[in-house]
Parts: structure tokens; sequence; C-alpha cells
């Protein structure tokens, strides 16, 4: 997670605990008209008051995520109980995605004690620790620099060779990571359910070894049904005149796409999106093929 996204989490959570408090607060204040006229009290004025502020924050939440556009339908003309709805069915079950981004903090004094400790007693599984919560931050060299210290004291491990592979795979240098996943994938080709090999091709077609890469694509389709893998193998496909291949994956994973349980369509939300987009893409290249 980036750090905007922990923001905008953070900011999120203060929002609805700034109108928790304000909510708390009214109801110490004056009574509402409606208790003056009827002799009770009524929950609706306040509810309904702060129902924009709950309209605005489902809006921004959605657009940011990702979610899927008709939500913003649901929250502008469904009111406070759009935006209810929004929160019951989108934001809950990713609260826990919330509560980690509160863990920040412990995670990086977790690092500082780490890099502490390493001074002292440099081990391998010391490094490694340090390698995956720099990873978790998104701190890619250090991250890379852990996992070297760590390979150099023990090599029995697959796990330290694929994390070292995905930072350098996200600081763009493609030789390396293909140096690694290519290790790992030779020990075991179908580690972490095929991505290493997934990763190993991305890094290839990257790379300019688009023989390899085809290879590579070509024996991981046929051993994964991940999402990730078939989409990227589909997009390689589409860029190197294997438009029906292309095609019939991008169908398959949008097919599956409506028997998936909720969690994996959350998890899986952008390789849907990216597979609609090369859905359209082929049929705009199929038009003026077929004129």
């Amino acid at each position: 997670m980036d750090r905007r996204s922990r923001l905008f989490r953070r900011l999120l959570v203060c929002l609805v605990l700034v109108l928790v408090a304000g909510f708390a607060a009214a109801q110490e204040g004056a009574a509402p008209p409606e208790e003056e006229e009827s002799g009770g009290f009524s929950l609706l004025p306040y509810i309904f008051g702060y129902g924009f502020i709950f309209q605005l924050i489902a809006i921004v939440h959605c657009v940011r995520q990702g979610r899927d556009r008709f939500w913003i339908w649901i929250i502008i003309i469904g009111g406070l109980l759009g935006a209810l709805a929004y929160f019951l069915v989108e934001f809950l079950p990713d609260w826990h995605n919330v509560k980690r981004s509160f863990t920040g903090v412990a995670r990086r004094k977790r690092i500082a004690a780490l890099r502490a400790m390493v001074r002292d007693n440099p081990s391998a599984g010391n490094y490694e620790e340090l390698g995956e919560l720099l990873m978790q931050q998104r701190r890619w060299s250090e991250a890379r620099e852990a996992f070297d210290h760590a390979l150099k004291s023990r090599t029995d491990l697959l796990e330290p060779f694929y994390q070292r592979g995905l930072a350098a795979f996200e600081m763009g240098d493609d030789a390396a990571a293909i140096a690694d996943f290519g290790y790992v994938v030779g020990k075991e080709p179908k580690y972490a359910y095929s991505r290493a090999r997934c990763l190993l091709a991305r890094s290839l077609a990257r790379a300019g070894r688009n023989e390899e890469a085809m290879t590579t694509f070509d024996r991981l389709v046929e051993s994964s049904t991940a999402s990730e893998s078939l989409v990227t193998a589909a997009e390689f496909y589409a860029s190197n005149g294997r438009q029906a291949l292309a095609r019939e994956l991008v169908e398959s994973v949008l097919l599956r796409r409506v028997t998936m349980p909720a969690y994996q369509k959350r998890r899986d939300r952008a390789w849907f999106r990216m597979a609609k987009r090369l859905e359209r893409r082929l049929a705009s290249d199929a038009q003026p093929a077929a004129a």
C-alpha cells in the first residue's frame, strides 16, 4: 500500500470519527424542533443532516478504490441509505485494510529494531524479516539489499530469491528479476501459485526477450488459472499477433468473475478492469479487419 493510500484511509477514518463526535455533541445540545412539537426525541434530523457527508465519503472511496461505477448512482439517488448500503457491501469487507494502515507505526518501530539487531546478529532470519517488512512498505531498494545480505548466509530457501526478484521487478531491473525468478521457477515451477513464473514471463517481455517470454507464457497458461496470469498473458499475446488466444483468455477471466466469491472479486478487481480494457481493444482492432 503506497503512502497516498494510507493517508486516504486514515483521513477516511478520521472523518467518520468526527461525524460520530459531532453527532454526540449535537445530542447534548438543544433539542431539535421535532422534540419540541411532539414531546419526544428524534434522531432523523441529525442522521439526515450528516447524510450528504456520508455520501461524499462514499463517492470518494468508490472512485479512489476503483469500485463499480453503478455504486455512484446508488449513493446519489439513494442518499444516506445508498451510502450506508455502499459501506455495508464494499467498505466493511475491506476494514482489515483500514486497520492495517494503523500498524505502520509499529512496523516502522520493528524495522528500526531489526536494523539495530542485524548490527549485532546479522543472521539470515533477521535480514529476511527486515526485507519482508520493507517490502510491505514498498521500499524496494532497501528490501532488495536486505535479501542480498540474507542470501549471503543462507541459500536453501526459495522465498528470499522470490522476494528479491519481486523487489527488482518493481524497481524495473528486469535482468536481476529474470535471474531470481528463473532460479525459483527452475526449482519449483508452481512456486507462489505460479506467480513466480508469471513475473518471470513479464520480466522477459519487458526486457524484449519475446521468444522466451512467449514460451514462458505458454507454460504459464497451461498450469495457472489465476486472473493475473491469464490477463498478463492475454495482453502479451494481443501485442504479438495472437489475438484469438488473447480473446479466449480474456473471455474466460470475465466469465469466471460471475461465479467468484466476493472476496476473490475484490482481490482481482484490478485484473478484471484490465481484462475489460483489453476486451474493448481487441474488439476495436477486429472491426477494421472485418470491414
